[in-house]
């Protein structure tokens, strides 16, 4: 076989479906809602919001969530067809492998593999300034060196800070990595409670604040142009991108198919319902958020907090709030831990990566070593990195794989017509081309610092391939 046919070899569907399934069947459409929700639901309202409106499209906000979750529904159709076809470990990486062959596979598992990291630490760095704020609230002071990044990311570079580390991002990362090493069930059962509870400050949030809205805020609802993507519709597009890595929670439901019950008719439904709920809570909360407080003042590390305290008698709320921000930010930690140590357990499964990634517990049935090496490093990146500088990252794989997810279809659809399909993408041709391009759009927007970023988390992930999964590989070597 040449290295050019080597490389671009394409895993037979057949192989991915009947592939050892160590993992247990424990998840239904519920808990796949549950997980969905529980991860589209989060850093996006709690967090992101507000320094997207800040700095990009003011009251705007609610167009940049609309392009956003119209390129996620786009991708997240092609996301359900693919995940009837092929209910297993490993989501965007498994799909690429079977229609692009192992080289590609590899480029968008490796930036799969970024993108779920990055959003283990890029919550957890949210959650730690809700957390803080809940404890100030109490009457718990902790000491600025220790809630902040010792580093900050401004015009493309990173600069010291001075604080020592964010502590309570990388305790969070800690606490829920030993939760996951414990099992699935556990997990998700945790995730349902703390989901129920943030759901219903977000209702709460939208049905007392829309009390106090004032509509003058919103204008002008484009404020004009203040030099690059800081307002005007560059910076509703710019916002699009920083807030899109929101919609990723129903890439983390199609990783867990293998652990999922009727895995063709649930993965596709918990995909697109809780895409579907998420969309809408996203636009109506971006709206009540910029009607609040002038968009310029929430460029804070809890936003939403931040609206509350401006009406006093919204104070009792505010509290509430944090509660329900810590709570929800925990379940979006949660479930990308959870998803990321799947991609690596199925990455490991074809041989790309050694054996002590597709080890699973005997008692717990987990892959034990994935979920321990992913709370370290999540953790490390948690406590040293700001927000900006991972978030921008995150949204960047996201987008790569979705588009990939997006072509994958219509190849499937001419490689392998007669493959059963649970759900098929209505339109595929227009639709799946529309995903491409509004992805790709999206990624346009992106500065030059995070494509060198980009660029050189990609040539560390083809060394690692060179030099290991290219020999290692079962689909060449025939093991």
């Amino acid at each position: 076989m040449s290295l050019i046919r080597s490389l671009l070899a394409v895993k037979p569907v057949e192989a991915s479906l009947t592939a050892d399934d160590a993992l247990r069947r424990t998840l239904g459409l519920k808990e796949l809602i549950v997980l969905g929700v529980g991860a589209v639901i989060g850093a996006g309202i709690f967090v992101i919001t507000g320094q997207a409106a800040a700095e990009h499209a003011g009251p705007a906000l609610t167009l940049s969530f609309v392009v956003a979750g119209l390129a996620a529904a786009l991708a997240a159709l092609s996301y359900a067809e693919f995940a009837a076809m092929l209910p297993v470990s490993g989501s965007a990486y498994v799909y690429a492998y079977a229609t692009f062959g192992e080289l590609l596979a590899w480029f968008i598992g490796w930036n799969v593999v970024a993108e779920y990291l990055l959003a283990v630490s890029s919550v957890a760095v949210g959650w730690s300034g809700y957390g803080v704020g809940l404890l100030h609230s109490l009457g718990v002071h902790v000491p600025d060196a220790l809630v902040h990044a010792p580093l900050s990311f401004k015009d493309g570079r990173l600069e010291a800070t001075g604080a020592l580390l964010n502590l309570p991002a990388l305790l969070v990362v800690a606490a829920l990595t030993a939760l996951l090493y414990r099992g699935t069930r556990q997990s998700t059962f945790f995730a349902t409670i703390v989901v129920a509870l943030k759901v219903i400050v977000v209702v709460l949030f939208v049905v007392m604040g829309l009390q106090y809205v004032d509509p003058a805020l919103w204008h002008p609802f484009v404020p004009a142009n203040q030099g690059g993507d800081h307002y005007g519709w560059s910076g509703v597009f710019r916002a699009a991108t920083s807030v899109f890595y929101a919609y990723i929670g129903f890439d983390a439901v199609a990783t867990a198919a293998q652990e999922t019950r009727n895995p063709q008719r649930n993965v596709p439904a918990g995909i697109l319902i809780s895409l579907a709920i998420c969309t809408v809570l996203y636009i109506i909360v971006a709206a009540v958020l910029t009607g609040l407080v002038p968009y310029a003042q929430l460029g804070t590390a809890e936003p939403v907090a931040t609206a509350l305290a401006a009406h006093p008698s919204l104070s009792w709320l505010k509290l509430l709030t944090q509660v329900g921000a810590v709570a929800g930010l925990t379940s979006v930690i949660l479930v990308m831990h959870m998803g990321l140590s799947r991609i690596l357990y199925s990455m490991a499964g074809d041989g790309l990566l050694p054996t002590f990634f597709g080890a699973v517990h005997e008692k717990h049935q987990t892959p034990h070593r994935t979920t321990l090496l992913v709370g370290t490093i999540g953790g490390v990146l948690a406590a040293v990195f700001p927000l900006s500088l991972l978030g921008d990252l995150l949204s960047m794989g996201t987008l790569l794989a979705f588009a990939t997810v997006c072509i994958g279809v219509l190849v499937l659809r001419r490689t392998h017509p007669n493959l059963p399909r649970g759900f098929r993408v209505p339109a595929a041709p227009v639709v799946c081309s529309l995903g491409v391009l509004v992805c790709l759009f999206l990624l346009a927007q992106m500065n030059t610092a995070n494509w060198l970023l980009l660029a050189g988390w990609t040539t560390i992930g083809m060394l690692i391939y060179a030099g290991y999964g290219f020999r290692h590989s079962r689909l060449r070597t025939g093991r």
